[in-house]
C-alpha cells in the first residue's frame, strides 16, 4: 500500500492506493442457483434447470476470478490523520503468554469442570427459589415443577389449578431432566465467557446475562408454551434467573484457571509427539 503526502501545508492528509482483491458478483450468482436448484424439487423442473444453469455458471466465473492468479484492483484512499489523545494518567499494558509473539486474551481460562460445578450449585440456588415461590404464592410446592414440565407436555396445556398443585411423578423426572441439562450448558457457558470480564464479573452472572434472558423468554414464551406465558410471575422468574447467575458466577470464579492453549500447535493439543516440537527421546526416557 503507498501513501503520499498531499501537501506540505497539510501534512495530516495522506493518500494513495491500496491493493485488495478485485469485486466479484460471481458468489451471489452461485448461491442463487443453488436457491433454484432445490426450489425446483418442489415447484418445477424448470425452475431447477435454470438453478443448474446459475450454478455453473456462477461456479465457472468464480473459479476464473481466482484461478490461476486472483485478480487485484488499486483502489485510491484519502485519509486524514488525527493525533491521538487520551486523558488516562498512566498507560496498562496486556499480558503476553510466554513464547508467544502476540498477546491471547484471556491468558487463562476455567476448565469445564469448573462450568459443571458452578451449573450444578446455580441449579439447586434456582430450584429454592422456585419451590419458595410455589409454596408463598401458590400454596404448592409442585406448582413451579409442573409448570416446568409443561413446555413439552401438550396434556399440561389443559391441566387446571388443582392438578397443577399435585404431584405427577413423570413431570417431576421431566422437569428435574430439564432443569440439570439447562443449568450445565448455562453453566459452561458461564465459565466460557467470565475470563472474558476480568473486572467484575458476577455484574455479568448476576445482572446482565438474567436480565437478557428475561427478556428473551419473555418475547418468545407465548410462541412456545401459552400456559406459561399465562401463569408465570416474572418477577420471581427474574430473581431465580439472577440467583443462578450469582451462584454458578462465584462458584466458577473459585475455580482454579488453567492456561489457555490456542498458542499451542495442533500437534501439542493433540498429544503427537514430532521431534521438531517435542525432541527426540534419549535411551532410557519414560515412555
Amino acid at each position: 500500500m503507498a501513501r503520499t503526502a498531499a501537501n506540505s501545508d497539510s501534512p495530516r492528509i495522506v493518500a494513495g492506493t491500496v491493493h485488495i482483491p478485485a469485486p466479484t458478483a460471481w458468489p451471489f450468482v452461485l448461491a442463487f442457483g443453488i436457491a433454484l436448484l432445490f426450489t425446483g424439487l418442489i415447484t418445477s423442473f424448470t425452475v431447477s434447470v435454470l438453478g443448474l444453469i446459475l450454478f455453473v455458471a456462477g461456479a465457472v466465473g468464480w473459479f476464473r476470478d481466482i484461478l490461476p492468479q486472483e485478480k487485484h484492483v488499486d483502489v485510491p484512499f484519502r485519509e486524514e490523520l488525527r493525533p491521538i489523545v487520551t486523558s488516562r494518567s498512566r498507560v496498562e499494558r496486556l499480558p503476553i503468554a510466554p513464547d508467544v509473539p502476540r498477546v491471547l486474551l484471556p491468558l487463562e481460562t476455567y476448565p469445564i469442570s469448573a462450568g459443571i460445578k458452578g451449573g450444578l450449585a446455580g441449579a439447586v440456588a434456582m430450584a429454592v427459589l422456585a419451590c419458595l415461590y410455589g409454596v408463598l404464592k401458590q400454596r404448592s410446592l409442585w406448582y413451579p415443577i409442573n409448570l416446568l414440565a409443561a413446555t413439552t407436555y401438550g396434556q399440561h396445556m389443559m391441566l387446571s389449578q388443582s392438578t397443577l398443585n399435585a404431584f405427577h411423578l413423570n413431570s417431576f423426572l421431566l422437569a428435574s431432566l430439564i432443569h440439570l441439562i439447562t443449568s450445565v450448558l448455562v453453566g459452561l457457558l458461564y465459565g466460557a465467557m467470565l475470563p472474558m470480564v476480568p473486572r467484575h464479573p458476577i455484574v455479568l452472572g448476576g445482572l446482565v446475562a438474567p436480565v437478557l434472558w428475561t427478556g428473551l423468554v419473555h418475547s418468545i414464551i407465548n410462541l412456545v408454551n401459552p400456559l406459561l406465558a399465562s401463569r408465570v410471575d416474572w418477577w420471581w422468574f427474574g430473581a431465580s434467573q439472577a440467583a443462578f447467575g450469582i451462584v454458578a458466577g462465584i462458584v466458577v470464579m473459585r475455580q482454579q484457571r488453567v492456561p489457555i492453549k490456542q498458542y499451542m500447535p495442533f500437534a501439542v493439543r493433540a498429544g503427537i509427539e514430532t521431534r521438531s516440537i517435542m525432541g527426540e527421546k534419549r535411551p532410557g526416557d519414560s515412555q
